[in-house]
């Protein structure tokens, strides 16, 4: 398996571009590829966790993150990273599967229990079954060697930019349910801070996805969402296979929301486009 080659900054004064980040190949005769990204500002900077037991592999995706403006930690083995987040904050993971000591399963399985913190995924597993258990477990993206370290850079901008969009438009829904003092309480209540939906006076016991998409739903009422756009919403590549997933989260979500309130399905199927939430008359 060839190793991704190092990332290098480089300074665009012409174009008036103040970052862009080049790929220079390892064979000598392959193309160079320029990626212009976004200038890093005190907003978009976050601090990075990358748990990866492969020193060069490790090394090339802690300069592209870093050449984007962030800051990183790397971890060598599973239970490294779990100490680590037991006394420090991280916005994202880039995390290994096959860690020598333990599965990166077991590691994002051990984290969901306590943080919603975005997990993604690099590995060379890329069996369906592999990709299906990674994101129903929790994780954000699922990335398959071999890959651009430039790639995970914008994918990895691309998910703490969408974690940032959500809590805004989930907190922007609190406050217009705020708005009318006639309803006690909204059929569907989220608390985007502590990642909980109550439905109907009762807190759901949901998994990341199924709040995300749950969420995405709440916030455009009738609104009919395609596969695509819930996928994205919950942070899921859109990639071919990975579609019915939603059908699947919505399923849970049905059966959970009916178990409060049998004679009431506020997500209706829409066909051939997927879903939206029609809310109590």
């Amino acid at each position: 398996m060839s190793v991704p080659c190092k990332a290098d900054l480089q300074e665009d004064q012409e174009c008036g571009v103040s970052k862009a980040l080049t790929i220079a190949a390892c064979n000598p005769l392959a193309v160079e590829r320029t990626v212009r990204l976004e200038p890093a500002t005190p907003q978009t900077m976050r601090h990075i966790l990358v748990v990866k037991d492969e020193a060069a592999i490790a090394d090339t995706l802690l300069y592209a993150l870093k050449a984007d403006g962030h800051t990183t930690h790397w971890a060598l083995l599973g239970r490294d990273a779990l100490d680590y987040l037991a006394t420090a904050s991280v916005d994202l993971i880039v995390l290994d599967v096959g860690l020598p000591d333990q599965s990166g399963f077991e590691v994002c399985k051990q984290l969901r229990r306590t943080s919603e913190v975005p997990v993604m995924f690099l590995t060379a597993r890329a069996a369906e079954v592999d990709r299906i258990i990674g994101l129903e477990i929790g994780a954000d993206d699922y990335v398959v060697k071999p890959f651009s370290p430039r790639e995970v850079a914008v994918r990895v901008r691309a998910i703490l930019k969408r974690s940032v969009v959500s809590r805004k438009g989930i907190t922007e829904n609190r406050v217009a349910d705020a708005t009318h003092p006639a309803r006690a309480e909204p059929e569907f209540l989220v608390d985007a801070e502590r990642a909980l939906i109550r439905y109907r006076g009762t807190s759901l016991a949901l998994t990341p996805h199924e709040f995300q998409i749950l969420a995405c739903l709440l916030r455009r009422p009738e609104q009919v969402f395609t596969h695509d756009q819930l996928l994205e919403a919950a942070g899921i590549s859109t990639q071919a296979g990975y579609a019915r997933n939603v059908d699947a989260h919505v399923k849970d979500l049905r059966t959970k929301l009916r178990a409060i309130h049998a004679h009431r399905d506020p997500i209706r199927t829409h066909r051939g486009f997927s879903y939206s939430y029609q809310p109590d008359a």
